[in-house]
């Protein structure tokens, strides 16, 4: 089993930064992909950005450019640095775990809450 703990969420300014973590731990040798998802009340779960174990990304285009996945295999944990954030990046973040980018998630944390005001 492998857990995901998240942490970094709070409430932001409209053109601040937010920098979220997720650690894995249990049997960490089985999570090559990592990455977030995001929920806004009323819409569907969405992926913001995965990150391979070989370092290959992905991001969904409304964050390009402003957020930036990274992951330090070492510790089993992956990072988002969130900048110049917008309202529209209001939404729970859920770090999750798969094999492949692009492939569906494996296990989920328990999400941390993301506002932006305006």
């Amino acid at each position: 089993q492998v857990q995901l703990v998240e942490s970094g969420g709070g409430l932001v300014q409209a053109g601040g930064s937010l920098r979220l973590s997720c650690a894995a731990s249990g049997s960490t040798f089985s999570i090559p992909t990592m990455g977030w998802y995001r929920q806004a009340p009323g819409k569907q779960r969405e992926l913001v950005a995965a990150i391979s174990s070989g370092g290959s990304t992905k991001y969904a285009d409304s964050v390009k450019d402003r957020f930036n996945i990274s992951r330090d295999n070492a510790k089993n944990t992956v990072y988002l640095q969130m900048d110049s954030l917008k309202p529209e990046d209001t939404a729970v973040y859920y770090c999750y775990r798969a094999l492949r980018i692009g492939e569906p998630a494996l296990s989920w944390g328990q999400g941390t809450q993301v506002t932006v005001s305006s």
